[in-house]
C-alpha cells in the first residue's frame, strides 16, 4: 500500500503542473469536449472535426497541438484517479488510514467533475479556481500520506503549532488568490515589483473582482471586466503573499529553538525562497510560461511542505516558560537566545 500511494504523489506532483501548463499555455478547450476529444479517444481519432475548427477559426482555442496538451493531461489524471480507487480499496481491506483514503477518494471524484465543467462551462473563474484547488488539496494529501510516516513528532511550545496551522490557512488562502489571478488573466494586471503600475497601492475596485458567478473576462451583468477588477485581483495576490511571508518566517523564528523542527524549517524557507523569486519573475519577465509553470509547482510544495511541518507536531507537555534572568536550577539555560525558555519538567 505505501508503494501505491508512493507512486500516486509522484504522479500527482506532475499532474498538476501539467494542468498548469496547459492552462497556462491557452490549450483549457483544445478538446471542448469531455472526457474524449470530439467524442473520440484521442485527437488523432479526431482529426477531422479539429481540422474542421481550425479553418473556422485558425486563432480560435482548437489546433492538434492545444489538443494533445489537453488529453495527455487527461490521461495522467485519469490514471492518477485509478491509482487513488486501488488505494482507497486497500485501505478499506486492511483497516489502514481509512478516513484520508477516504477522504482522498471523495476529493478525486470532486475534482473530476470539477475537471468536467472546467471545459464545458468555458473556463468559468470559479470553476478554474476550485479545479486548483483541488489539484493542491490531493497532492497535499497523497504527500501526507507518503511521508508523514516517516517524521518524527516533534514536541513544540503551543505558540509554535497555532503559528504553523495559521500559515498553512495562509497558504491555502494564497493559493486560493494565486488562482484566481490565473483564472482571469490578471498575472501582467500589475507591472513592475514592488509597486504596482508605478504606485505602491494603486486604485481598487472590489465590486466584480471576486463575483464567482460570472463569465471569464465579463463582469456579473455581461459587460467587460473593468481593468481595475484585474488590478485588485493581482494586487491582493501580492498582498496575500506578504501575510504568507510574515507569518512563515515567524514560524521559523518560533521554531527553531526546537532542534527537531530544523531541518523541516530550513526546507519550508528554501521552498519559499524560490516562490518568491518565480513570482517577481513572472511580472518583471511579463509570464514566460516555464517560470508560471514552476511558480504553480512552487506553490504545491509549499502546501505541501508547510503541511509537513506542522502536521507532524504536538504540544509540549509538562513545560512552562522560565525567564532569561531566572536561575532556580536552570543555570544551563542561560546560553539560550530567547528571552524566554522551555523548562520541561517543571512544576
Amino acid at each position: 500500500m505505501k508503494r501505491w500511494i508512493g507512486v500516486a504523489f509522484l504522479l500527482a506532483l506532475i499532474v498538476v503542473p501539467l494542468g498548469a501548463y496547459v492552462r497556462l499555455s491557452h490549450a483549457g478547450l483544445g478538446c471542448p469536449d469531455w472526457p474524449g476529444c470530439y467524442g473520440q479517444l484521442s485527437p488523432a481519432h479526431a482529426a477531422a472535426p479539429i481540422s474542421e475548427a481550425m479553418n473556422a477559426d485558425p486563432s480560435g482555442p482548437v489546433s492538434f497541438a492545444k489538443a494533445w496538451k489537453e488529453m495527455i493531461h487527461r490521461y495522467a489524471a485519469s490514471t492518477l484517479g485509478a491509482l487513488i480507487v486501488v488505494i482507497a480499496l486497500m485501505a478499506w481491506r486492511r483497516r489502514q488510514q481509512r478516513l484520508a483514503a477516504g477522504f482522498l477518494l471523495g476529493a478525486v471524484l470532486l475534482q473530476g467533475l470539477l475537471g468536467m465543467w472546467t471545459v464545458t462551462l468555458l473556463l468559468k473563474p470559479a470553476i478554474v479556481t476550485a479545479h486548483l484547488l483541488g489539484g493542491m488539496t490531493i497532492v497535499a494529501t497523497l504527500g501526507w500520506l507518503a511521508l508523514s510516516g516517516r517524521l518524527a513528532r516533534v514536541e513544540v511550545p503551543r505558540a509554535v503549532r497555532q503559528t504553523g496551522w495559521l500559515l498553512v490557512a495562509l497558504v491555502v488562502g494564497q493559493i486560493a488568490l494565486g488562482g484566481w489571478t490565473s483564472a482571469n488573466y490578471a498575472a501582467l494586471a500589475c507591472q513592475g515589483f514592488p509597486s504596482c503600475n508605478g504606485e505602491l497601492v494603486p486604485p481598487l475596485r472590489f465590486d466584480h473582482a471576486f463575483h464567482l458567478f460570472r463569465e471569464l473576462g465579463e463582469s456579473p451583468d455581461g459587460t467587460p471586466l473593468d481593468p481595475l477588477n484585474l488590478i485588485t485581483i493581482h494586487w491582493l495576490h501580492r498582498l496575500g503573499a506578504l501575510l504568507v511571508s510574515l507569518a512563515l518566517w515567524r514560524y521559523v523564528w518560533l521554531g527553531w529553538r526546537v532542534v527537531g523542527l530544523r531541518p523541516r524549517l530550513a526546507l519550508l524557507a528554501l521552498v519559499w525562497a524560490a516562490q518568491i523569486v518565480l513570482g517577481v519573475t513572472n511580472v518583471l519577465a511579463y509570464l514566460p510560461l516555464p517560470v508560471a509553470v514552476a511558480h504553480n509547482a512552487g506553490a504545491m510544495l509549499l502546501l505541501t511542505v508547510s503541511l509537513l511541518a506542522v502536521g507532524r507536531t504536538a504540544v509540549a507537555r509538562a513545560a512552562v516558560w522560565v525567564p532569561r534572568w531566572y536561575g532556580g536550577g536552570v543555570g544551563h539555560h542561560r546560553h539560550w537566545p530567547s528571552a524566554w525558555m522551555l523548562r520541561k519538567g517543571g512544576r
